[in-house]
C-alpha cells in the first residue's frame, strides 16, 4: 500500500478531525463545490476545446466543417495495398501510426461520456457525437473489410518513430495489420467490440440504421475474440510491442466487450455469458488502474450499474466489486491504496500519468450518477461514503488538470494563459502544409522536434501526459513522458469537463 504524502489542508484536516462527515452526507463536499476556481462557463470551454483536438488528431479526408484549419487530408491510401480501405480514423498521440486497441478504447470512452454525460453538454453534444462517429466509422470498416478478420493497425510503428514529420508528408510503410482465427488478438477485437456496441447506443435514435449496423460488426467481432482467444502482442509481436503490448492480457477485454453488447441489447445470451465468465475473465479484484490495457475497474462499474438501475439478477456481486475500487481510490478510506501528489494529483506511472488520471475520474463520476439514482452509497469497511464524495475527488482531479495546481499550469494545451508550448506532437511542431506546402523527409522534421522554440500550430484542448509524483513538469518537447498527448487522455475528460459545466 502506497502511502499519501500531503493533501491540500482542507482535505487532511477533515480526514483526521471531521471523519464522520465523509458518510451519506457529506460537508466537505459543498464548500468545496462552492470555492471552485472555476466556473460552469469555464468547463463548457474546457469541454469544447477537449473536443477540438480530437479534430487535430484525425486521419483521412477533412471534413468541410474541420474546424482545426491548420491539418490537412492525410492517409488517402491506408489499406489500399491490402485491397481495403481503411481511410480515416485517429492518430493516437504525436506519432502517425493507427494503433486499433488505443482507438478502440478512445471511441468506447468518448461514447460512454455521451451516454452518460450528453446530456450535460449544451452546445457540445453535436460536436461530442461527431467525435464518436469519427472512430466508429473506420472501426465498422475495420471490423467489416474482410470476413473472418479485425484489421488493428495502419502503419509500421518501427518505421514511423524513426521519423518526424507532418501526418501530411507521411512517407514511412503504412502496412496494415490484422487479427483472425489464424492471429487472435482477443483484446482488441473484444476492445472493438465494446466501442461499436457503446456507439450504437450513442446513435440508437437519431440514426438507427447506423446503430444496427455497428451493433452487428460488434457482435461479430466479438465473436472472433471469444471463439479464437490469445493476446494481439503475441500474434503480431514486434508491429504493436513495444507500443501497445497486451500487458494485462485478453480476457478483461472480453467481459468488458460482453458487457457492452449487453447494455445495447439486453440480451440474456450475453447476460449469461457475463454470469457463467465474469470471476474467470473478470479477474481478482486487484486491479486499481483502469487505461486502454486494463479494462477491469470499468467493466465492475458497468456492471454494477445494472444492478443498481435494474436489479439484474446475478450482477449483485459487482457492487460490492466498485465499492472496493472506489474506496482505493479515497483517501482516509479504510481501503485506500493508491498514491496521490503533494499537490493532490493522482498519481500511477511517471510516463503519461494524467491517462490514468482521467479514467479514473470518470469511473468516479459515472458511479456517483448510478448511486445517486438509487439512493446509494459507497461502502469502505464501516466508512460510508456518498456519491457527492466521489464528485468532489473527480472534480479536485479535472481542477488540477485544468491549472489548480502547485504550478498554476493547466495541462490542456490553448486552455488558460500557462499552458505547454513544446508538445511532444508531429503536427503541432512543424509549420502547417498551408504555412509550408513544400514536403518536409522523415529526417528533416527533427530540427523541429529540437528547437526551442514554441509550437508552429496550437493543438488545442490536448491534455499532455502530465506531471511528476511531486508535481514537477518540464515543459520540453523531448520529454515524451509528461508533454505527449493522446486521445485515450482526453476521452474521458470529455464527460468530466461536460458534467462540471452543468453542475459547477
Amino acid at each position: 500500500m502506497q502511502t499519501l504524502h500531503l493533501f491540500p489542508l482542507i482535505i487532511l484536516s477533515c480526514m483526521l478531525l471531521c471523519a464522520s462527515a465523509f458518510t451519506t452526507k457529506d460537508s466537505y463536499v459543498s464548500s468545496a463545490l462552492e470555492k471552485s476556481p472555476f466556473t460552469r462557463q469555464d468547463y463548457l470551454t474546457a469541454l469544447r476545446k477537449s473536443l477540438l483536438f480530437f479534430e487535430g488528431q484525425r486521419s483521412g479526408k477533412l471534413p468541410r466543417k474541420q474546424r482545426v484549419r491548420w491539418r490537412g487530408d492525410s492517409g488517402l491510401s491506408d489499406g489500399f495495398a491490402a485491397k481495403v480501405n481503411l481511410v480515416g480514423g485517429y492518430y493516437d498521440a504525436g506519432d502517425n501510426v493507427k494503433f486499433g486497441l488505443p482507438m478502440a478504447f478512445t471511441t468506447t470512452l468518448l461514447a460512454w461520456s455521451v451516454i452518460e454525460f450528453g446530456s450535460s453538454m449544451q452546445n457540445q453534444v453535436k460536436n461530442a457525437t461527431y467525435a464518436v462517429r469519427w472512430g466508429s466509422n473506420y472501426l465498422l470498416k475495420a471490423a467489416t473489410a474482410t470476413p473472418g478478420s479485425l484489421y488493428v493497425q495502419v502503419g509500421n510503428a518501427n518505421n514511423d518513430h524513426q521519423c518526424w514529420e507532418r501526418p501530411e508528408d507521411m512517407d514511412t510503410p503504412r502496412d496494415v495489420y490484422k487479427v483472425s482465427a489464424n492471429s487472435p488478438g482477443s483484446d482488441v477485437a473484444a476492445e472493438t467490440a465494446a466501442a461499436l456496441a457503446a456507439s450504437s447506443i450513442v446513435f440508437k435514435y437519431s440514426d438507427p440504421f447506423y446503430s444496427k449496423r455497428l451493433l452487428k460488426a460488434a457482435i461479430n467481432v466479438f465473436k472472433l475474440a471469444d471463439e479464437h482467444r490469445g493476446a494481439y502482442s503475441d500474434s503480431l509481436g514486434s508491429a504493436v510491442c513495444p507500443f501497445y503490448c497486451s500487458h494485462s492480457g485478453y480476457k478483461d477485454e472480453l467481459l468488458w466487450g460482453a458487457a457492452w453488447i449487453y447494455q445495447a441489447t439486453k440480451s440474456r445470451t450475453y447476460l449469461s455469458y457475463i454470469q457463467y465468465n465474469g470471476r474467470v475473465l473478470g479477474g481478482e479484484d486487484n486491479s486499481n488502474w483502469f487505461s486502454w490495457d486494463d479494462k477491469r475497474p470499468a467493466t465492475k462499474i458497468l456492471l454494477a450499474k445494472s444492478f443498481l438501475e435494474a436489479r439484474v439478477q446475478g450482477l449483485q456481486d459487482y457492487k460490492t466489486r466498485s465499492d472496493n475500487y472506489i474506496c482505493s481510490l479515497i483517501p482516509g478510506s479504510p481501503n485506500f491504496q493508491s498514491q496521490y501528489t503533494p499537490g493532490g494529483l493522482l498519481y500511477k506511472a511517471p510516463e503519461s500519468n494524467l491517462q490514468y488520471v482521467t479514467s479514473s475520474s470518470l469511473l468516479l463520476l459515472t458511479y456517483a450518477k448510478y448511486l445517486d439514482k438509487t439512493h446509494g452509497v459507497v461502502h469502505c469497511g464501516s466508512t460510508r461514503y456518498a456519491a457527492n464524495k466521489l464528485r468532489a475527488l473527480a472534480k479536485k482531479q479535472v481542477d488540477y488538470i485544468l491549472g489548480d495546481n502547485p504550478q498554476k499550469r493547466s495541462y490542456m494545451v490553448g486552455f488558460g494563459k500557462n499552458f505547454p508550448k513544446h508538445v511532444h506532437h508531429r503536427g503541432a511542431s512543424i509549420p502547417s502544409i498551408h504555412k509550408m506546402p513544400n514536403h518536409i523527409g522523415c529526417s528533416d522534421g527533427f530540427q523541429y522536434l529540437h528547437k526551442s522554440e514554441e509550437d508552429q500550430n496550437i493543438l488545442v484542448g490536448a491534455i499532455v501526459g502530465g506531471p511528476d509524483s511531486n508535481d514537477n513538469f518540464s515543459d520540453n518537447r523531448d520529454n515524451y513522458r509528461q508533454t505527449e498527448p493522446a486521445t485515450y487522455i482526453n476521452a474521458p475528460f470529455v464527460g468530466l469537463a461536460a458534467y462540471f459545466s452543468s453542475a459547477a
